[in-house]
């Protein structure tokens, strides 16, 4: 069945993206009372000594802290009132659904979703203020047993993120669905010519390459107040040298901020086509009466 492909989606990365830190370093960490930089130089031993996947190498180190591991999912979910944001997060949301609140739009009507991709962890993203804002948060797990997390269920490398932007084109969002069956692509909720990317660097390179490779628009931001401008440096080299995404910004989710004039701009481009295009197909569908 062919779907009406009237939705504007929106896929974000968190750390340095909607935030400026990683979200463990101000939540799980903290908990345990580990310094951050302690913890990830272990983890980067772990990658370099013995292969570890990135994912694994983390959630291979919290369970072995007594201060993590007697913790249960809804702990990590309780946390997520402690992350912190870039400004005009979280209320850019539905600032940014206020973008399409005009009758040409809403007569068709066209729909902007948001959703998190992140290599973190799900159930603290899942307590944040963000969760209420966002139609699907996809992320890093952990397994349960008698009450404390045991063993890592799911991992989201940013190799297999790219995953979920197929899982949003093709509005397969249940994880039990096979993303890899086939569809045609008149049959997809949310064409990739649709679709926005928001990242901040190398890990998010393989999404901004599929994005760009089928039609769609990718975003890098990054923080204005690092004083290293390493953050700005990794977003330059992937605008100006890598030619991977579209356009670069400070991550100041803010009205009228260089990002969000971006944002906005290309949302009303996209809307504007789909109002065209269906314009253009009833007109095309039109039979005319017979002359008296």
């Amino acid at each position: 069945m062919n779907q009406p492909q009237n939705i504007i989606a929106i896929i974000y990365d968190f750390d340095h993206t909607l935030s400026p830190h990683y979200m463990q370093d101000h939540t799980i960490l903290q908990h345990a009372e580990l310094d951050p930089s302690t913890f990830w130089k272990s983890c980067t031993a772990l990658i370099q000594d013995r292969d570890y996947d990135q994912e694994l190498a983390y959630m291979k180190r919290m369970l072995e802290e007594p201060g993590i591991r007697t913790l249960s999912n809804q702990d990590l979910r309780d946390m997520g009132n402690q992350l912190s944001f870039f400004p005009g997060v979280p209320s850019f949301f539905e600032e940014l659904n206020g973008v399409l609140k005009k009758a040409k739009y809403e007569e068709v009507p066209i729909r902007l979703e948001h959703y998190v991709v992140s290599s973190g962890l799900k159930a603290i993203l899942e307590g944040s203020v963000i969760a209420g804002q966002v139609r699907a948060i996809f992320g890093c797990e952990f397994d349960e047993e008698d009450g404390h997390i045991s063993f890592p269920k799911r991992t989201i490398s940013h190799t297999q993120k790219t995953q979920f932007l197929f899982r949003v084109n093709k509005g397969l969002t249940d994880l039990k669905e096979d993303v890899n069956d086939h569809m045609p692509e008149e049959s997809r909720r949310v064409p990739f010519r649709q679709m926005i990317y928001v990242g901040d660097g190398p890990t998010d390179v393989p999404c901004f390459t599929v994005m760009k490779k089928n039609g769609g628009f990718a975003l890098a931001v990054y923080n204005p107040e690092d004083q290293t401008r390493r953050s700005f440096e990794k977003c330059y080299q992937l605008t100006f040298h890598a030619d991977r995404v579209h356009f670069m910004a400070p991550a100041d989710y803010r009205p009228g901020s260089h990002l969000r004039l971006i944002l906005e701009k290309h949302i009303t481009e996209v809307a504007d086509r789909i109002v065209d295009t269906r314009r253009q197909g009833i007109e095309g569908s039109r039979v005319p009466a017979p002359l008296p």
